[in-house]
């Protein structure tokens, strides 16, 4: 009887499948299959979870299945995430119009999504003593001890590095390792690798140019190879968002959600209000705010249902530079940047509103000593999170580390984490969009035309 509900389970995904597939033949936009899917994969998860409970065997073995398109959809993405880094900030040096500004266009860039990640850390203080958020009141169970002892073992990895050996951990002593993504910080390692190849293109171009026209035909054609592989997987999406909520819906323990429902609550307050920022931050670059939501919506929402940043890069790069008229060099870089520097949710609001929680039940005042340093812990710490599931993890073992306080009490989250998550993956996003966006308007490189031209007339579509 169990296998029988299993295939039902799976033929009522397959069957929506197929909705989605006539909706495209149909020439339905994108976006609004997007939309479509992501409300039915919370009507599937909700109906699921009514019928079978959270622990089910009937719904595991069943959510397994949905992981075919679901997680494979994801380490899809995954797939094409280093090479698109690689040859996004390769590309960016071919460019001409980025060479002439690059210090000013790298330096904006980072100055946004650091100072953004600074701003985050005051709302996160903000909101948890706002809620009266408070460590001592977390229940401790066996999935959260066996998470606080996960904690403390990856904390003793980064425990007794100083500030410039982390700073050292960033350069890529073999690139072609960081390729396979072997270190927490292979991703900007990647960036570094493909930064200094881009330097050297320079170089040639002004002492060898016939040779360096060939390079940048090479890595025009490179880029050009892999971003159709890019808009090959992005044509999943729709699918993908739809197994993806179903499983995280079905599977939520709803209860558990209702016992931290304070914390949860004051982490949306905290992410909504930086979200606002990022809106004014756009407005004060003279853009309509309610223009880049529009268009920026199908990356959020992606961002929202996978919990991973890398993942949503190609998403993340269409969106600049083929909707909002930010320049491919300018929209490269804030994307790849934004993965690993300045991170808003996962390395800004998080890891501070954790330190506020943890501190009272430590004896710790929150004086404004003690505020001044988190929130310059929290900017310098920022640096190389990484930008997958887990990455607001590794911002809390670093943050916590260095303000002297127990790992541990971070595990007792571990029930809410992932509905948090999807909140703090797409502040993330939205601050490299909004980096990218505020700095090619600064510097002169947004197309103005683009950014307020309605999206149905846009070819931007997957």
């Amino acid at each position: 009887m169990e296998t029988l509900y299993i295939v039902l389970n799976v033929a009522v995904l397959v069957a929506l499948i197929g909705l989605l597939v006539y909706m495209q033949r149909k020439h339905v936009s994108f976006s609004k299959r997007v939309f479509t899917a992501l409300g039915l994969g919370i009507v599937l998860g909700l109906v699921l979870h009514l019928i079978y409970g959270a622990t089910s065997e009937v719904l595991a073995d069943s959510v397994a299945w949905y992981n075919i398109i679901g997680t494979g959809y994801v380490k899809f993405l995954q797939m094409i995430v280093v090479p698109l880094v690689f040859i996004s900030i390769l590309g960016a040096f071919t460019r001409i119009q980025l060479g002439s500004n690059l210090g000013k266009i790298a330096g904006l860039i980072l100055s946004i999504l650091i100072g953004t990640t600074a701003i985050a850390a005051v709302v996160g203080i903000a909101s948890a003593v706002g809620f009266q958020l408070d460590a001592s009141e977390l229940v401790q169970g066996e999935a959260e001890t066996a998470r606080a002892e996960n904690l403390v073992q990856r904390a003793a990895e980064v425990e007794g590095k100083t500030l410039p050996q982390q700073i050292i951990e960033f350069i890529p002593a073999n690139p072609f390792l960081d390729f396979t993504g072997a270190r927490p910080t292979s991703t900007i390692g990647v960036v570094i690798f493909a930064a200094f190849l881009g330097f050297a293109y320079l170089g040639i171009s002004r002492k060898d140019p016939e040779n360096a026209a060939t390079v940048k035909k090479a890595v025009d054609a490179l880029y050009a190879l892999v971003m159709r592989v890019v808009t090959l997987v992005l044509r999943l999406t729709p699918y993908g968002i739809l197994a993806i909520m179903a499983r995280t819906v079905a599977t939520s323990d709803f209860g558990a959600i209702y016992n931290l429902g304070k914390f949860v609550i004051a982490s949306y307050v905290a992410l909504g209000t930086m979200f606002i920022i990022h809106l004014i931050i756009v407005s004060l670059s003279g853009l309509n705010p309610i223009t880049y939501l529009k268009k920026v919506a199908d990356a959020l929402l992606f961002a929202f249902t996978s919990r991973s940043s890398a993942g949503t890069l190609p998403l993340t790069i269409n969106a600049q530079a083929n909707r909002l008229g930010v320049s491919e060099g300018i929209a490269n870089f804030s994307g790849s940047f934004g993965l690993t520097i300045g991170q808003n949710g996962c390395a800004g609001i998080y890891p501070a509103m954790l330190a506020v929680m943890i501190a009272p039940s430590m004896g710790i005042p929150l004086d404004l000593p003690f505020i001044l340093t988190l929130i310059a812990v929290v900017a310098v710490s920022s640096f190389g999170v990484a930008g997958v599931g887990g990455g607001a993890t590794f911002a809390a073992i670093l943050v916590l580390s260095a303000m002297d306080l127990p790992i541990a009490l971070a595990g007792l989250l571990i029930s809410v984490e992932p509905l948090i998550d999807m909140g703090r993956t797409a502040l993330n996003v939205n601050g490299s969009i909004t980096a990218g966006v505020a700095t090619a308007r600064i510097t002169g490189q947004l197309d103005k035309d683009m950014y307020n031209e309605p999206m149905e007339k846009q070819t931007a579509e997957v």
